[in-house]
């Protein structure tokens, strides 16, 4: 075993993040996260996917190499939600937290403090996105995504995709162990079953910023289609969910 695999074992926190073509701006992404978890005097890792981008992603993050708290992931295209899980499934086993951020520097590590202190009294603190600009196709999709997820699992989320949130692995293991390799959104399905119990979850405002780099990967015109997809990903998984009694 390497000396990075020996100082990935047994971490209080892993941060699972995403990537696709983020060269602009990852470097310094990382590095904020990474230099905020030392701050606290948290035994962290970053765990960085990324998910076969086409620009110069995978040469950037090589800096990151010999740094024991960065673990870096290249691997073949699969999407966000894919991406998200496999980071997931990885997390559970070597920490006693995982937290999940996107790699887009749309939400900043300077909030992640008050969800740290508050951690003792939760199984989860999700993040609502404050001062978020959507356009109207996205705030369909969004009011879309949070009704169905409140009537098939209640309201103990309010901001049921975000990327900002912090759970604690023994409750996450068996979430994402039932979820399908191929779905779209496990963060929408992860909220929902994490929200059930309104008493152990807690919502936290974070300031969200407008992207100042790259491009959204995710368009407008496809929306539909991904609603849809959800959709019977959701019900389908409800369904297996109240099944296996989680």
């Amino acid at each position: 075993m390497s000396l990075k695999s020996e100082a990935s074992q047994g971490r209080d926190l892993i941060l699972v993040m995403p990537v696709y073509n983020e060269a602009e701006c990852i470097a310094g992404v990382v590095e904020k996260w990474r230099d905020t978890f030392k701050s606290l005097g948290i035994n962290a890792e970053l765990l960085v996917l990324n998910d076969g981008s086409k620009d110069e992603t995978a040469q950037t993050l090589e800096q990151f190499a010999d740094d024991p708290n960065v673990m870096v992931i290249n691997k073949p295209n699969s999407g966000h939600g894919p991406t998200i899980l496999k980071g997931y499934r990885e997390a559970v086993e070597r920490a006693d937290w995982v937290f999940q951020v996107d790699s887009d520097d749309e939400m900043q590590p300077d909030q992640f403090e008050g969800f740290w202190k508050r951690r003792d009294k939760y199984d989860a603190i999700f993040g609502i996105r404050w001062h978020r600009e959507q356009d109207a196709g996205r705030k369909v999709l969004s009011a879309g995504s949070r009704i169905l997820i409140r009537l098939f699992f209640g309201r103990g989320v309010r901001d049921v995709n975000v990327p900002y949130r912090l759970m604690r692995s023994d409750k996450l293991a068996p979430i994402v162990k039932a979820i399908p390799d191929d779905t779209f959104a496990p963060n929408l399905l992860i909220s929902g079953v994490l929200g059930r119990n309104v008493r152990r979850v807690t919502n936290v405002n974070v300031l969200h910023e407008n992207r100042k780099t790259g491009t959204v990967s995710l368009k407008s015109s496809k929306l539909w289609k991904i609603a849809i997809k959800s959709g019977r990903q959701t019900m389908s998984f409800m369904l297996r969910t109240r099944l296996k009694g989680l």
